[in-house]
């Protein structure tokens, strides 16, 4: 079947935080909105089709979780990564960043040290500052265009944490780890004592020929030492579900925040979300081998349209996920500047670059998961404000 991801979808009146956030945030309602991480494609019909099939029924009862929710999330991570998992390994959670905060909770402590590795996603720095951990911050480096991790400052920075939060592929960047460096973080952090919290959400969005590689599946070090977070949200555009799910193949470690979840019901899910994840991992590989060769064609053209007619602007080409990382830098503009410019001049509303940590300076994110229409037009936008700001005799 062909799937239409050219469709224009008009949003409005559905509380989407996509449009409604964006007078909220930047005082104004004519930006094309290309920053929070959802996908302006139709949620995948297998699913928005399993959701209307059960209202056919109208009683909206308490649900428990059926053995082929369990079975879809074995058979998807065994098909699609190798990756073995058993049925009592998977502890339903309402989403990944209500997860990890439960996972705080449960295996650290008010002033704890919890590292993460910035430029990342926005919550790690906030969950561990509100609830009174301590964060650590060990950057990654940008070689040749791609973010990297540096070995010899993590072993240094990750001393004395109780976790390391792992984003795996990374956020902003678009970083599908090499083997060899999750190796390395599996070994650091099994000799340091450091619990790892791996939060692969973008994994679905993995771009041919890339491949991603589960943390549990590295070593039986990594394995047993560590608490991988994964959901359909992202890959098939269904995160207003907050159907996710945690993998924790240490049974000690699987007991504890079992007992953290079941003892506020944190676990209990409600009557979409099974039937949901169950329709995405049993339905979903030829939907989505078709939106990643479409996201993958936005790249492209972002990319090329950016060397032609703003080439200060430097695409960093994800090999996951649907999320652009610009490099701004050469414009020669402040942060405000140039989040000003995006704004008032391009008429973008795209993330800043300096909510993902201070390293985030001169770069902005762009999400590219929409019609090429929009992002033709979004492009057309960015040119002229580019033109009417760099002269040409910068270039």
């Amino acid at each position: 079947m062909k799937y239409n991801f050219d469709e224009v979808i008009d949003r409005r009146g559905t509380s989407a935080i996509k449009l409604e956030g964006v007078p909220e945030l930047w005082g104004r309602d004519d930006l094309i909105p290309l920053w929070v991480a959802d996908m302006d494609f139709a949620t995948a019909p297998f699913v928005t089709e399993a959701i209307r099939k059960r209202c056919e029924n109208p009683v909206l009862g308490y649900t428990s979780k059926p053995d082929s929710y369990y079975q879809a999330i074995v058979n998807w991570n065994k098909t699609r990564y190798g990756l073995d998992v058993e049925k009592e390994m998977i502890l339903f959670v309402p989403g990944i960043v209500p997860g990890l905060g439960m996972a705080l909770n449960t295996f650290t402590d008010k002033g704890d040290k919890v590292m993460i590795q910035p430029p990342v996603y926005g919550p790690f720095h906030w969950l561990n500052e509100r609830s009174g951990r301590i964060l650590v911050t060990s950057p990654l480096k940008l070689v040749d265009g791609m973010y990297r991790m540096d070995m010899e400052a993590f072993r240094r920075d990750v001393k004395g944490c109780k976790v390391f939060i792992l984003c795996n592929p990374h956020n902003p960047g678009g970083v599908v780890w090499k083997e060899e460096e999750l190796q390395e973080v599996a070994r650091i952090c099994h000799e340091e004592g450091v619990l790892v919290f791996s939060d692969e959400i973008h994994a679905d969005l993995t771009l041919p020929p890339h491949k991603h590689r589960p943390f549990a599946s590295i070593s039986e070090e990594a394995r047993m030492n560590c608490v991988t977070f994964m959901s359909p949200s992202k890959a098939f555009n269904m995160p207003g579900l907050t159907a996710s799910h945690a993998l924790i193949f240490n049974s000690k470690l699987r007991r504890k925040f079992r007992h953290y979840l079941e003892s506020s019901e944190l676990d209990l899910g409600h009557v979409f979300a099974f039937l949901a994840v169950e329709a995405a991992y049993s339905h979903g590989t030829e939907w989505l081998d078709q939106c990643l060769a479409y996201i993958q064609g936005n790249i492209d053209y972002v990319d090329a349209f950016l060397k032609a007619h703003a080439p200060k602007i430097k695409a960093i080409r994800p090999e996951a996920s649907f999320l652009v990382w610009l490099d701004c830098r050469e414009m020669g503009l402040s942060q405000e500047a140039l989040v000003d410019f995006f704004v008032d001049k391009a008429h973008l509303a795209l993330n800043d670059g300096t909510s993902f940590g201070k390293e985030g300076e001169g770069f902005m994110r762009l999400n590219v998961a929409s019609p090429r229409s929009v992002l033709e037009q979004a492009m057309k936008q960015l040119a002229e404000a580019y033109a009417a700001t760099i002269s040409p005799c910068e270039e």
